[in-house]
């Protein structure tokens, strides 16, 4: 748990209960003198001590907190980059904001970022033209932010460019050393950009080793399934076809047990040590203390 203040010593604090005892159980004698306003004398003693023993509690509370030494705890993961590292090539055209696909996608890719926590993801955009929206990293929140503020069309609306966007994110893994390399592209339409043709965005994908898992989402003629289940196949991958928001999430869903990542990240505690808080405090009452039993005496 994230910004956990907790106790490393909390037992210090049974310090306070005999020292409560010993204040109202164990007060010094002292020699008695009489006078005839005994009464009053002994209200305002009173109110006097009570304010006196208050301050002491308190400052005995403070040094027991600060002798527990409380701590603000941070459980940090550090990521191995040993473990999957997963390119999004999202099909952003004009077509894509029809029965708002794109906001349905944008949602579901949104829950498959929060299942990969120890990969490293990449996201790509394509329309007109292609772009790496999202090199690889281990932020998925950056990712999140990003993939909420894109629209469909944000690419050009007329085209598209899926061989580019096939090619372009397969560069993305030039300089990778994780075992396993995953794509995972979506589009409802078929390549009209001849940027990139697609047996060179091939041999980037078998230079690199990757794995392309395509999904064809809309209905049947929108996209071309020979050419996506050609993708899937020559690159170790596997073509699905969407024509549901139900059926796109299990897509999703099929793709995260299939490339389930077995390394766990490695876990370390950050601690802040805030005893000075208390301890600072104590001391500050005890000058005060001090002071106010000084003006006692004179």
């Amino acid at each position: 748990m994230l910004n956990q203040i907790v106790f490393e010593y909390p037992l210090a604090f049974l310090i306070v209960i005999p020292f409560v005892i010993c204040l109202y159980f164990c007060k010094p004698k002292m020699d008695a003198i009489f006078f005839p306003t005994m009464k009053f004398l002994k209200k305002a003693t009173k109110k006097s001590m009570l304010l006196e023993n208050a301050l002491k509690v308190l400052i005995i509370l403070l040094l027991s907190t600060a002798l527990a030494s409380p701590i603000i705890r941070d459980e940090i993961s550090v990521k191995n980059d040993k473990g999957y590292e997963i390119s999004l090539i999202i099909d952003a055209s004009g077509s894509m904001a029809q029965n708002n696909k794109f906001g349905i996608v944008k949602e579901i890719v949104g829950d498959f970022l929060t299942k990969r926590v120890h990969d490293k993801i990449g996201l790509s955009i394509f329309g007109d033209f292609a772009y790496v929206a999202v090199p690889l990293t281990y932020d998925k929140n950056s990712i999140k932010r990003l993939l909420n503020r894109l629209q469909a069309g944000i690419a050009g609306s007329s085209r598209t460019a899926l061989y580019e966007a096939l090619f372009l994110s397969s560069n993305l893994f030039k300089n990778s050393h994780a075992k396993k390399k995953i794509a995972i592209l979506l589009t409802d339409g078929m390549n009209n950009v001849n940027n990139i043709p697609l047996d060179v965005a091939m041999k980037t994908v078998k230079k690199y080793g990757i794995k392309v898992y395509t999904v064809g989402i809309g209905n049947a003629g929108d996209f071309d399934p020979n050419v996506l289940r050609k993708i899937a196949q020559e690159s170790g991958g596997k073509f699905f076809h969407a024509n549901s928001k139900q059926k796109l999430k299990e897509i999703y869903n099929t793709i995260d047990k299939l490339e389930k990542s077995k390394i766990k990240a490695n876990k370390y505690v950050k601690k802040r040590y805030l005893f000075a808080y208390p301890l600072g405090l104590a001391l500050f009452l005890s000058i005060l203390l001090l002071f106010r039993k000084n003006r006692e005496l004179v």
